[in-house]
């Protein structure tokens, strides 16, 4: 299933207030792509769509996205699936588990668990997979393609 009918498919027909979440360390390398596809949505908001570039701190903003109330709730990471470099995949909180999938010290199940048990929505995580996450490397051009694209696909759906 293509990236836009994963997204359709997530979102549904009914209204809707969005909450996306870009998590990353920009310092390194391809783990910045979370932030960077928010920074990219920036450019152009979406009505009912919160935008939180809360880089490797997700936690901090669990008040941010409560208040919000929303309908679905979207963290967009650098996830090691083993893919090919820029292929996103979209994975259910309830499918992490206690999965190093992230890139981060605190793994990213504990957020979802607490936004899904607070907000009762179901949260997905997009990942797409890196090519390094080397410190103080720049991002690599097919995952900075790939920010670009994401961010085009999720304007996209949510624009509909």
């Amino acid at each position: 299933m293509s990236l836009h009918d994963g997204l359709r498919e997530y979102f549904g027909k009914s209204e809707r207030r969005v909450v996306l979440v870009g998590v990353g360390n920009p310092m390194r390398a391809d783990d910045g792509v979370g932030p960077k596809i928010i920074e990219l949505l920036e450019e152009r908001p979406l009505d009912n769509v919160m935008l939180l570039n809360t880089e490797t701190v997700p936690e901090a903003f669990t008040g941010k996205v409560e208040k919000h109330k929303p309908t679905h709730v979207v963290l967009i990471d650098a996830a090691n699936f083993r893919g090919q470099v820029g292929e996103t995949k979209l994975i259910l909180g309830t499918q992490i588990g206690g999965q190093a999938i992230s890139t981060h010290s605190l793994p990213l199940n504990i957020f979802i668990s607490y936004i899904e048990r607070s907000v009762g929505v179901p949260v997905i995580l997009l990942g797409i997979q890196p090519k390094t996450i080397d410190f103080y490397k720049p991002m690599s051009p097919e995952i900075e393609e790939a920010a670009v694209s994401i961010a085009d696909t999720l304007y996209q759906v949510l624009s509909e």
